[in-house]
């Protein structure tokens, strides 16, 4: 590609997008793309919903492909690790050349954009791809609010209705890079959901997090979740602090749960958490939850924060908030009861996290996550959910980044682990 076009492949694409049609819109990017490059072949796979491999878009219509797993070491593995563009010859065909580049916005891999080019590509070509691969992640994420076609082709099991319910509390990206923190969350499901949710939102100079799991399965859980998650972000949305957002979500399960006060699905177990971006002061509410973890220069300690009832159990419960001042390079593990289970009795999670710590957090959450799934041979009594976040410090300082991912932050390689299973 001539230097003096910079931008050209971005700008055909970026069009290309917008004159299709929402479904289209994938295809008519690639096309253009393939066009302007001149390759002989572009394809862009998604991820699913395990996290665990790559899927080609489909029509509900018609019978999707099979998904590609991602395997350690293999291209499109450490193009998505590294958040590197990685060029290499064609196996078997001379004077072919595929590119892998990671789809990504923010640190949230979207998928992976492939190219087969005639010949070795030059620098400029690379960046171009770069550019386009990144763009990509912002058309995915503006066209796939207008159709069910990107849900469907991630989705590799039918779901319930309860799990259905479930993924929509969860937050549209599961991963959030910034330039103090970095931050992902997993839920791996049971068979029968088990009502855990994680969210997260920024403000200006303040990281809200949570970590809830209600009781019961099925839709029940699901129901008793959907009012403890939305009771928290009307608080929070409604500038609340810490403790009253406790209070709102207590009180919106006592008045409008059918169970009644303290019934078997009626109330929600949390961990209610505000970060101060511009001093590290982690403020944390904990609802009768798991104690979170601290992981500071190699080692795992549990936080002693004050514990209070769940919400919903009793009327006239009280909230209160703990305090922890992160320092840089600390990470904060949040977790429902799922990782503990008693199938999971003998897993040193201690040691698991403690492994986990050299691993970007959308690594660190899905390693955390496996090794829950080895220890109970792939079948959870509970759902098992993870939020992670690492603080970095320096919430003035600009972030570093290329094509949606600050490459400094990446990780070892995968390991390889069971497959995972998107609820069902």
């Amino acid at each position: 590609m001539s230097e003096d076009t910079p931008g050209r492949a971005l700008r055909a694409v970026l069009d290309a997008a917008e004159d299709a049609a929402p479904v289209d819109a994938v295809e008519a990017v690639t096309e253009r793309l393939g066009a302007v490059l001149g390759a002989t072949d572009v394809s862009f796979l998604m991820s699913d919903l395990t996290g665990r491999a790559l899927v080609r878009l489909g029509d509900p219509s018609r019978e999707g492909s099979s998904p590609l797993p991602l395997q350690a070491h293999a291209p499109a593995s450490e193009a998505i690790r590294t958040q590197t563009v990685r060029v290499l010859p064609l196996e078997g065909k001379r004077e072919r050349w595929q590119v892998h580049a990671p789809v990504t916005e923010r640190g949230e891999v979207v998928g992976l954009l492939q190219l087969t080019l005639p010949g070795e590509p030059d620098p400029s070509t690379v960046a171009e791809v770069r550019a386009t691969a990144h763009a990509l992640a912002f058309v995915v994420i503006a066209n796939r609010r207008h159709t069910d076609l990107f849900e469907w082709s991630q989705r590799s099991t039918p779901f319930t209705l309860s799990a259905e319910i479930q993924r929509r509390l969860l937050p549209a990206a599961s991963t959030c890079e910034a330039s103090s923190f970095s931050l992902a969350g997993w839920l791996e499901p049971a068979a029968s959901v088990g009502g855990d949710t994680f969210d997260y939102s920024v403000a200006r100079d303040v990281l809200h997090l949570s970590l809830t799991d209600a009781m019961g399965h099925g839709v029940g859980a699901a129901l008793t979740a959907t009012l403890c998650v939305n009771a928290l972000r009307l608080a929070r949305r409604g500038g609340a602090g810490l403790v009253e957002m406790a209070q709102a979500a207590d009180a919106a399960l006592l008045e409008h749960h059918g169970d009644g006060p303290g019934g078997p699905e009626g109330f929600v177990t949390g961990l209610l958490g505000r970060l101060d971006l511009r001093t590290g002061v982690l403020s944390l509410v904990n609802a009768g939850h798991v104690q979170p973890l601290l992981v500071r220069a190699g080692e795992v300690v549990e936080l002693g924060l004050a514990a209070d009832l769940p919400f919903g159990l009793l009327p006239g419960s009280g909230y209160r908030a703990s305090e922890v001042t992160l320092r840089p390079g600390d990470r904060i593990v949040l977790l429902t009861d799922g990782m503990l289970e008693r199938n999971a009795e003998h897993l040193d999670l201690g040691a698991q996290v403690a492994a986990a710590a050299p691993l970007h957090v959308r690594e660190a959450v899905r390693a955390l996550a496996d090794a829950v799934l080895r220890q109970t041979g792939g079948t959870l009594e509970d759902d098992a959910t993870i939020l992670v976040v690492d603080w970095f410090g320096d919430h003035a300082s600009p972030r570093s980044t290329s094509a949606g991912a600050d490459p400094a932050r990446a990780s070892h390689p995968l390991e390889g682990g069971p497959q995972g299973r998107a609820p069902r």
